[in-house]
């Protein structure tokens, strides 16, 4: 990795965690929203060896868009149009309705480019670590199974693209409640 793009990365980190700053996460202690881009990245580098710089500045941003005031447009003023590219294949369209999104995922996973399926790799390999290790308090049983079943359904459709991580992912899958 050379300067640009380590001075990339960090950009991102700095531009994530303002936009992120007053987001918590639904686990019980309402951890800061920022330490789940960072798990992505700690995911992706340490255990999928991921060194594409591109996947790790779109995990960092990926979920500006659908959760912060963030737009495309400043995505791709401050980090170019194919890390805005990389966001957008990984955000759901908040005009739907949640079953709706939810259907949208595993239909659009197979399409979305290489470094999106990284990101939605790392993404649901965290959310289920979360999911079974410290659920939302008002998840049920129920809640937190299906999450899993719809999880793998995404997985499923983007599979081929890095084995190793999707190793990960079915390691993590067996975690389900």
């Amino acid at each position: 990795m050379d300067i640009e793009e380590l001075q990339l990365i960090t950009k991102a980190l700095a531009f994530s965690s303002q936009k992120h700053r007053d987001q918590r996460r639904k686990d019980p202690d309402a951890s800061p929203y920022i330490n789940h881009p960072i798990s992505l990245v700690d995911i992706l580098v340490n255990e999928g060896e991921v060194t594409n710089f591109k996947a790790i500045v779109g995990a960092i941003l990926h979920d500006t868009i659908e959760d912060t005031e963030t737009t495309g447009e400043e995505i791709e003023s401050e980090f170019g149009r194919v890390i805005r590219q990389i966001v957008e294949d990984v955000t759901d369209d908040k005009s739907l309705d949640k079953m709706a999104r939810k259907r949208m995922q595993i239909e659009h996973a197979p399409h979305i480019c290489h470094e999106a399926k990284l990101v939605k790799l790392a993404d649901k390999i965290s959310n289920l670590r979360d999911v079974a290790n410290c659920p939302p308090a008002q998840w049920s049983l129920q809640r937190r199974k299906e999450y899993f079943d719809w999880a793998k359904q995404v997985i499923d459709g983007l599979r081929g693209v890095h084995p190793k991580l999707e190793a990960v992912f079915d390691q993590t899958y067996t975690l389900k409640p």
